[in-house]
């Protein structure tokens, strides 16, 4: 198993960056664990309190459960991936079944913050983006998907955002393997980033088969 971490900012491009890696492969290859779906239940804090937290700090994520995740995964184990809402800022009774696969991918603005979650990761992906253009694409979501207003979306943006993407998200920055900069439209880098998992994915099949023919 292949194991990809996928960060950069919010509006950076992250998700179209993995649905290129994800039509590039073989259907059935690729498992994707957002790490949205592994924030913290706020369903114990009163509905007008949980827009004052903040999403963009590592403390706003259950790692313990990620790692645990990721790690059955990797014994061939059936996960029960929980899901969120952005609407009323709760875990949902319904979850997702994620099977192992030959290539999982951890796609989160804070997926290199974690030092556990980082030394599980075969490779370490960063989606770089003009911060003008990060905000264009979070106004847009934001607005649409989540039912806030521009000025929200904008206040949010300068008040923690902001602030948290140079204090987390962009030092995490280092730890990346590969740096893709123009986020989604940058054909060549992910074109590049493809061609590796898919060598890598050769190398293990081809080690697989020979581990089984040597055994036999």
């Amino acid at each position: 198993m292949l194991i990809i971490g996928i960060a950069g900012g919010t509006g950076s491009g992250k998700t179209t960056v993995v649905n290129k890696i994800i039509n590039s492969l073989p259907s059935g290859e690729v498992a994707v664990m957002p790490q949205d779906s592994y924030y913290k239940d706020l369903s114990h804090i009163p509905p007008q309190d949980r827009s004052k937290i903040n999403f963009d700090e590592p403390n706003a994520i259950e790692w313990t459960l990620l790692v645990k995740h990721l790690e059955a995964l990797k014994r061939g184990e059936t996960i029960a991936m929980p899901t969120y809402s952005y609407l009323t800022c709760t875990r949902q009774p319904e979850t997702v079944d994620v099977t192992p696969s030959d290539v999982v991918i951890v796609e989160g603005i804070l997926v290199l913050t974690d030092p556990v979650i980082r030394n599980m990761l075969d490779i370490k992906v960063f989606v770089d983006a003009d911060p003008d253009d990060r905000l264009i694409r979070v106004i847009a979501r934001d607005c649409i998907e989540r039912g806030r207003t521009p000025e929200i979306v904008i206040n949010r943006y300068q008040e923690i955002l902001k602030p948290m993407h140079c204090q987390y998200i962009e030092p995490s920055k280092r730890y990346a393997d590969l740096i893709v900069p123009q986020g989604g439209s940058n054909t060549v880098a992910i074109n590049l980033l493809t061609d590796y998992i898919e060598s890598r994915l050769h190398r293990s099949q081809s080690r697989g088969i020979l581990s089984k023919e040597v055994s036999q």
